[in-house]
């Protein structure tokens, strides 16, 4: 009884150890287009936690836009995604690469989020200064008035 067990053991272990790469698809997505698909997913999925009823009013269904535009289909997807999936470091490879696209990203409007803060604290800083000039002229003939009137 152990040792049936013990083949019963083996034998699984053994059938389950077979490489089950998945087959090369015939319309396999390039390397670098699978890294603008990723990077469009990321960003969608996103915007739509953020704002998924603006992209609906808008007529922007996520998943048909994202096909549209890289021209492939669900199924081309599902199978070039599995195939790079498989093999762990390309598929880091092509995460890492997506990644560094919305860093750069984030940087830019990193940059045009401060540089736009910087304009309006500017103007704010203009408006009081102006504000200022003109209180204090309004404020100089006063003093000058009373001075006159008590004397």
């Amino acid at each position: 009884m152990k040792y049936l067990m013990l083949l019963l053991i083996l034998g699984l272990g053994m059938g389950c150890a077979k490489d089950i790469r998945p087959k090369k698809p015939d319309n396999l997505i390039a390397k670098e287009q699978m890294v603008n698909v990723l990077y469009d997913i990321a960003i969608l999925n996103a915007a739509k936690g953020a704002l998924k009823n603006v992209l609906e009013e808008e007529g922007i269904y996520p998943q048909k836009y994202l096909f549209e535009k890289h021209k492939i289909d669900s199924l081309q997807f599902a199978q070039s995604n599995d195939y790079y999936s498989y093999d762990v470091s390309t598929y880091e490879e092509i995460i890492d690469q997506v990644n560094a696209k919305i860093e750069a990203q984030r940087k830019i409007y990193e940059d045009k989020v401060d540089k736009e803060a910087k304009r309006q604290q500017r103007k704010k800083d203009s408006i009081r200064k102006l504000s200022d000039r003109v209180n204090q002229a309004l404020i100089k003939p006063d003093v000058k008035a009373k001075t006159d009137t008590t004397q």
